[in-house]
C-alpha cells in the first residue's frame, strides 16, 4: 500500500524538491514515516552530497543538530564526507549519525565509516523510532553517547573498524 501511494503521489519527486524541504517541519513522525519508507526513497546513497546539501542551509551551526539516517555505505566521496563532517562539529553543529536498522530491529551498517565518524565526534548508533524523542531531547541535554549507554544502546566506538 505504501509503494502504491508513494509512486501514484509521486512523493520521490516531491522530496527531491528544494521547495518541499523548505516547508517540512520535522517531527518524529516524519522520521518515522522515513525510515517505513527505506526500502523504497533505492541505495547507493551519496551521503557526501546530501550532508553538502544540508551544510549549506546552516545558518546557526551552535542551535543546529544533523541528524544522518544512514546505513553509512557511501556511494559518493567518503573523504569529503569526513572533511565535511569534521568542518560541521568545529563549527558547533551537533551531528548525530542515526544507523539504519535491519528488519530485526538490528543495526547495519558500514562499522568502518560509523568508526571515522565516531572519532571526529559524531556519535553513531542505531535505535527504533520509539526511542527517537528521547534520543531529540538527549541531544541538548547531555552527551550522547552516554545517553545511548545508558539507555540500553551500544553506540560506535571511535577506534571501531579503524583503518
Amino acid at each position: 500500500m505504501q509503494r502504491d501511494a508513494f509512486e501514484r503521489l509521486d512523493l520521490k519527486r516531491m522530496l527531491a524538491e528544494p521547495e518541499m524541504l523548505e516547508a517540512v517541519q520535522p517531527d518524529v513522525s516524519l522520521v518515522s514515516t522515513l525510515i517505513s519508507m527505506r526500502a523504497l526513497l533505492g541505495g547507493g546513497t551519496d551521503i557526501n552530497r546530501a550532508v553538502g546539501y544540508c551544510a549549506q542551509r546552516i545558518t546557526r551551526p551552535e542551535d543546529t543538530v544533523l541528524v544522518l539516517i544512514s546505513d553509512l555505505y557511501e556511494g559518493g566521496v567518503e573523504a569529503g564526507l569526513l572533511a565535511q563532517a569534521q568542518r560541521l562539529v568545529a563549527s558547533g553543529v551537533q551531528m548525530v549519525a542515526l544507523l539504519a536498522l535491519s528488519d530485526e530491529g538490528v543495526p547495519a551498517y558500514d562499522r568502518g565509516l560509523a568508526a571515522r565518524l565516531a572519532a571526529l565526534g559524531v556519535p553513531a548508533f542505531g535505535c527504533t523510532p520509539d526511542r527517537s524523542p528521547e534520543m531529540m531531547a538527549a541531544i541538548r541535554k547531555q552527551d550522547l553517547a552516554a545517553w545511548a549507554a545508558g539507555a540500553g544502546i551500544a553506540a560506535v566506538p571511535a577506534d571501531a573498524g579503524a583503518r
